[in-house]
């Protein structure tokens, strides 16, 4: 698939489920869980998760909708300014996502707070957020703790 130069392809293992990479098919709900538009009016500034978990991004979504903001799931950081207040990045589905992450979100969503995490025995890819740049690392067990707390509030 053909994509442009300065699109960020986070696909990094053959065994995760692949996620559409055009905006047309990706899902975003607000806080009644309905699928709508990207409507920055709909909801406060959304949450953009990368991920290939889609049993977790339920409980990311149920997170996001309690604080009244948008969700979507998607593979990849799309080529467009983004209204997003996070950037949460799955590190166990999307580890090569970090590389250049943090330029990516400087460029389309400047203030969004961008968040990794991974399971706890994935030392070297936690590691490598944190030298990537990524302010924000967490293990899956911290991540899941801080969801129920005030984590996107």
């Amino acid at each position: 698939m053909d994509r442009p130069n300065d699109a960020f392809d986070l696909n990094d293992s053959a065994d995760h489920v692949e996620l559409p990479s055009d905006s047309s098919e990706r899902f975003m709900t607000t806080e009644n869980s309905s699928p709508t538009s990207s409507n920055p009016e709909s909801a406060r500034s959304g949450v953009l998760f990368l991920s290939g978990d889609l049993i977790f991004a339920s409980r990311v979504r149920a997170a996001a909708s309690n604080h009244g903001r948008s969700f979507e799931l998607s593979g990849s950081i799309p080529s467009q300014a983004l209204d997003v207040a996070f950037v949460i990045v799955d590190l166990s589905t999307r580890a090569k996502a970090v590389e250049g992450l943090v330029d990516a979100c400087a460029r389309w969503c400047p203030a969004a707070r961008v968040i990794a995490y991974g399971p706890h025995v994935q030392v070297a890819k936690l590691k490598a957020a944190r030298e990537a740049g990524v302010p924000t690392v967490l293990t899956r067990g911290q991540f899941d703790a801080a969801l129920s707390s005030d984590l996107l509030a």
